[in-house]
């Protein structure tokens, strides 16, 4: 191969890669804040990104409710908009069901009814799956962009090597990372950040001291919740998605969150980051069935070397 040619496949696999992996941090974020505050084993995190990429789509398209801003604007708004809706949803499902075998009410419980917990959320998946079918169909939809077909060119880097930045996915990426970092602030320089850490590593002495504990967990859940769903949305902008793709995210999402180390917000991120890299890269070699393969298989090396994961030092303060 054209030493040319391997450098512009290299460069645009990396590239893809850096703003993929960017919002595949984004949607670990979401499940690794809500593990490592409340240590709930989340397998309806999944549908929670389903259900944001079906809120940017009706808020962009099927009601027209975002026409005014235009198809270049409009379907980012929506991803945006998506948060705060499933937050409400995230916060409501945990108030009535995920809260009655989880938090403090389960305390003396023992084992905390870890179990119930993840029957729990698995049944929540496969309710949201179906209702989804039931709901939006089984026909693969996609929030529709101009910007999904542009690409920003950048050219004589290496001979004439080009380098191709789809438009869509680099915006997304920069919504995802500001979205990223303002979590970032909101959990170590606001007072909710601080009674949810406060929560997270010792959730008796953070009543004592006049924190309501299952109020902090809720939103927590909400805020895991909208983020991720956020996510959804962005990825919705350049790929077709159906009720059921949760499920093919969910084990993205896990293995970002265990790669980061697992209680480590921002450590997420960078799970995130690095899957989006191997996925991206992988490609060059591999065909794309054996994307997720090449996935485990980074992971297992990881968990060998590592079993605490690359950020596991600030697992114990999220």
């Amino acid at each position: 191969m054209d030493s040319q040619v391997l450098v512009e496949n290299v460069a645009n696999a990396l590239v893809a890669g850096l703003t993929i992996g960017c919002i595949y941090g984004l949607m670990c974020i979401g499940l690794g804040l809500i593990f490592g505050i409340m240590e709930i084993v989340n397998f309806a995190q999944g549908e929670f990104l389903m259900l944001g990429m079906f809120c940017s789509l009706y808020l962009a398209s099927v009601t027209g409710a975002l026409a005014f801003l235009g198809p270049d604007i409009g379907p980012f708004v929506g991803a945006l908009c998506a948060g705060p809706i499933v937050f409400a949803g995230g916060a409501l499902v945990y108030q009535f069901i995920i809260g009655r075998v989880s938090g403090m009410r389960t305390a003396s419980v023992i084992g905390d009814n870890r179990f119930g917990q993840l029957i729990v959320t698995l049944g929540i998946s496969l309710i949201l799956q179906n209702g989804g079918l039931l709901l939006f169909g089984s026909t693969p939809q996609t929030v529709r962009t101009p910007l999904a077909s542009r690409a920003v060119l950048i050219s004589g880097f290496y001979g004439d090597a080009t380098l191709f930045l789809n438009q869509a996915r680099l915006i997304a990426c920069v919504i995802a990372v500001v979205v990223a970092c303002t979590l970032y602030v909101v959990m170590e320089y606001t007072t909710l950040g601080k009674a949810m850490r406060a929560a997270a590593d010792n959730p008796t002495a953070a009543t004592y001291m006049g924190i309501d504990v299952n109020r902090t967990y809720r939103l927590a859940f909400g805020i895991g919740s909208g983020i991720t769903a956020v996510a959804g949305g962005l990825m919705a902008t350049y790929l077709s998605f159906d009720p059921f793709v949760g499920f093919s995210y969910v084990v993205i999402m896990y293995s970002g969150v265990v790669l980061g180390g697992m209680g480590s917000i921002m450590g997420a991120f960078w799970g995130g980051l690095l899957v989006g890299f191997v996925q991206q890269c992988s490609t060059l070699v591999l065909p794309p069935q054996l994307q997720n393969a090449v996935i485990f298989v980074v992971f297992l090396l990881i968990m060998l070397l590592r079993p605490q994961g690359l950020f596991g030092r600030s697992a114990e303060r999220a």
